[in-house]
């Protein structure tokens, strides 16, 4: 069987398991940790100890693989996911490349590349495929999908350009691609326009949020291009609720879809976006944590007449597939 490279190195396809398609470890702002965080609210060894803990409890709901999709943006720092990685030796981490942000391309890759004050070929493109066929950083860790978004703002000019930069890394390297869209203003039509125009293989195309929709023509719509919805955002209530989210999984089940779907949390062991600390959370998302689907989501599911077919289609054979280059 073809590989599919991780955290601990190359991992036969075919023993992925279980995979929830779209979770982060860590989400960071590292000017923010090194400015303000060290010393007072982020401890290293602290944090990597819980992520250890919380990681390792996947395995009590049969997991033995996550996405994550921590990229440029979101705080990527692939020596903590390495060191995470060798102590919780149940787990495949397979992590990805790219750039995350709603606007404007980071500025080290602003002014070059066609079109640029400086011209020349577009650098983030050789960034990505060198992450992708050499490693991240010196370390080894190879990156095996590649992330980018599409949010409220749409197709700006730094968002498109990374997306056709995605787009011409996965031509070049065959790796698979997520993105991160707005569900409510149906920013997936957009990713689909131009991943197909760039002659991307949809059936290689997560399109990520697409399960805070309950728009069953939406969602039809984005499936019949062969994409993957990403129902990868089990336990924020506060964009849709799990009831819904449950009922929309249902009925497209029914409708013939299960092979076009994945299930996550895009939950994570720490986040800084809303403050130093991560209680403050539980009140507004008290299910927002890799437990929620194993202890919820699955048995409301099956409740609703989805089966374990459909169920292994979705949390195995989908990601198996999707992690199967084709370069």
């Amino acid at each position: 069987m073809p590989a599919v490279e991780t955290a601990r190195g190359p991992v036969d396809v075919a023993a992925l398991g279980r995979t929830y398609m779209h979770e982060h470890v860590f989400v960071l702002s590292p000017e923010h940790v090194q400015n303000y965080g060290e010393g007072a609210w982020w401890d290293e060894e602290e944090r990597v100890a819980d992520a250890v803990a919380k990681l390792g409890r996947l395995a009590e709901h049969g997991v033995t693989t996550i996405a994550d999709p921590t990229v440029w943006g979101l705080g990527r720092y692939i020596p903590r996911i390495e060191r995470i990685a060798a102590e919780v030796p149940g787990l495949n981490i397979i992590v990805a490349t790219g750039i995350y942000t709603y606007n404007d391309l980071p500025f080290p890759y602003h002014h070059r590349g066609p079109g640029t004050l400086l011209g020349g070929p577009d650098p983030m493109v050789a960034d990505f495929v060198r992450d992708l066929t050499e490693g991240i950083a010196g370390t080894g860790v190879k990156a095996a999908f590649l992330k980018c978004a599409v949010d409220a703002p749409g197709l700006t000019p730094g968002v498109e350009r990374i997306l056709r930069g995605v787009a011409a890394a996965h031509r070049e390297t065959g790796a698979p691609i997520t993105v991160h869209t707005e569900s409510s203003v149906h920013a997936g039509r957009a990713v689909v326009d131009v991943l197909r125009a760039e002659g991307a293989d949809l059936a290689k195309v997560v399109i990520g949020h697409a399960g805070d929709s309950n728009d069953l023509d939406y969602l039809m719509e984005l499936a019949d291009t062969g994409a993957i919805l990403g129902m990868d955002r089990f336990g924020l209530d506060v964009l849709n609720p799990t009831a819904d989210r449950v009922r929309t999984i249902a009925a497209l089940c029914e409708r013939g879809y299960a092979d076009r779907m994945v299930l996550s949390h895009d939950a994570s062991c720490y986040i800084d976006w809303f403050g130093p600390d991560p209680e403050l959370l539980r009140a507004m998302a008290p299910n927002w944590n890799y437990r929620h689907i194993g202890d919820d989501v699955l048995p409301a599911l099956r409740a609703l007449g989805v089966t374990d077919a459909q169920v292994g289609q979705m949390l195995v054979d989908n990601p198996r597939r999707y992690f199967t280059r084709s370069v």
